[in-house]
């Protein structure tokens, strides 16, 4: 099980007698449509690093200025035939799934086929919504249950296989399902608070069926995949008409396939997508297009601000609908969405701006796949020059700000059940957290000083301004976003002392 709560937001649940390749004997990178020499020297990297962790397959596309610049495919994508991982398969992309349907309900409501802010009871037909005493609930609307702000619980699914009984969408509604044994229900009133939630998305997708009668999987090939030319994607499940061929199966974590390597995923809208990384990156810098006014895609100018826009800062360090928005590698404000289903996972990350980023897919679990998914994030980072573009000029620092600052926290940085240590090494300030070691395999970011008690982190979004009494100590710590609306979000020392930190 992974170590962060942050994994937690969307990891899913956890045969064949082929022993796992050695390095030497795994398949070179496929031939690829787009070739940077400066990611070259990362294959090797790759290789050696998928062979120590027994990682079946991976695939990976880069994109810079608003282009496809690299795809490049590791692997196998099934242990137990060898075949080896195309540009061209797919693979299940777990809860990427969900920006994807975010999107569709937001061109739909363009066409005034739904109101995002109505009552979703309003378009439900075949299932109605729990009773509830909190407020709100029965008014809860298709905005909240997109950014998670609805109380809705059921965080994910597990998946099902050929030969198993294959719940309905209101088995899923009605919690009659292995991880679910009572109907979903609301946790708080809606948008009081936040809570990921898959069974939010579910909710979602019953309605768009039963008020428009036409299947999610139909109006995403529609409206999203056909127009952007993603032909290797859909959200048709595994045994049914129009599924690819060219499919990666997926693997536990002795690199065995799990049972038919294809995992059917009736609770689509929340995890049902398959997709490749190059399909993904193209969706991505539609995106990117859309946010920088560009109006010749599918995707408006006013729907990927609604898609990004931060609406809190409190959660996961930014959120949006359903973006996170609280990472920072490299010194870029990404939009981001992970993905993680039993035996297979990815990540989409895409720059805010100047229309660069990053897609990766990979069908191993979590612990084969995390650390190499670390990896690739901060060398393709790296070799691309990324963070180059967004160096801050530091200011002088004061001895007595330096001082007040150094030592641990708790929770600094995402509001999270994390540690944090602020220390000084070769004249330079970090900030250290096992958080950096499992997203950029790293231990550490450096912190810059830029005037009125703020700093900025390298690998971090928000900035930090640490307000003090006539003492000089530190009273709290406030995260803002620069060139953003969102509201800044303060918290008092007391709330950030390590748990063991003996009483002031």
């Amino acid at each position: 099980m992974p170590k962060l709560p942050l994994f937690a937001i969307t990891l899913g649940l956890m045969a064949s007698a082929c022993a796992p390749l050695q390095g030497s004997q795994l398949p070179a990178p496929q031939p690829i449509a787009a070739h940077e020499p400066r990611l070259d020297a990362l294959s090797a990297t790759i290789l050696a690093e998928m062979s120590e962790r027994d990682l079946a397959g991976l695939s990976l596309a880069v994109f810079d200025d608003y282009r496809i610049v690299d795809i490049r495919s590791f692997g196998v994508k099934s242990a137990a035939t060898n075949a080896p991982v195309l540009e061209t398969t797919a693979f299940s992309t777990a809860s990427i799934s969900k920006p994807v349907t975010a999107l569709l309900c937001l061109m739909l409501a363009d066409e005034g086929k739904i109101d995002l802010d109505a009552p979703i009871a309003n378009y439900l037909k075949s299932w109605q919504l729990p009773e509830s005493d909190l407020p709100g609930a029965r008014q809860v609307t298709w905005r909240q249950l997109l950014t998670h702000t609805a109380g809705t619980s059921q965080h994910g699914f597990a998946d099902f296989y050929e030969g198993d009984s294959i719940p309905t969408l209101i088995d899923s509604l009605e919690g009659r399902l292995p991880r679910y044994d009572k109907p979903i229900e609301f946790l708080f009133a809606p948008g009081s608070s936040w809570k990921y939630s898959g069974g939010g998305y579910v909710i979602v997708q019953r309605a768009l069926e039963d008020h428009l009668g036409i299947a999610l999987s139909d109006l995403a090939a529609t409206y999203i995949f056909a127009p952007l030319g993603m032909n290797h994607t859909t959200m048709v499940q595994p045994g049914s008409p129009g599924f690819p061929d060219d499919a990666a199966l997926v693997h536990d974590k002795d690199r065995q396939v799990i049972r038919t390597g294809l995992p059917i995923t009736p609770q689509i809208s929340a995890s049902g997508m398959w997709s490749t990384p190059a399909d993904l990156a193209m969706w991505t810098i539609a995106m990117q297009r859309a946010l920088k006014g560009e109006e010749t895609s599918i995707i408006t100018p006013a729907a990927a601000r609604a898609l990004t826009d931060i609406f809190s800062l409190e959660y996961v360090g930014g959120m949006s609908m359903p973006f996170f928005r609280g990472f920072g590698f490299g010194g870029t404000d990404w939009f981001r969405h992970d993905g993680s289903n039993t035996g297979t996972g990815g990540d989409v990350l895409g720059a805010m701006d100047g229309g660069y980023g990053m897609v990766m897919l990979a069908n191993g679990d979590q612990p084969n796949r995390a650390p190499i998914f670390a990896t690739l994030r901060r060398e393709v980072i790296v070799s691309m020059g990324w963070a180059d573009r967004n160096k801050v000029q530091p200011r002088p620092l004061g001895a007595d700000l330096r001082t007040a600052i150094l030592g641990s926290y708790r929770g600094l940085l995402y509001n999270l059940d994390l540690d944090y240590q602020i220390l000084q090494d070769e004249g330079k300030l970090w900030i250290a957290s096992e958080f950096f070691t499992q997203f950029i395999g790293r231990d550490r970011s450096e912190m810059s000083y830029v005037g009125d008690d703020v700093f900025v982190i390298a690998d971090y979004p928000n900035r930090l301004r640490f307000t003090r009494d006539a003492q000089g100590a530190v009273t709290g710590v406030t995260l803002f976003r620069a060139n953003s609306d969102a509201p800044a979000f303060h918290r008092p020392i007391g709330d950030l002392r390590p748990k063991d930190a003996a009483p002031e």
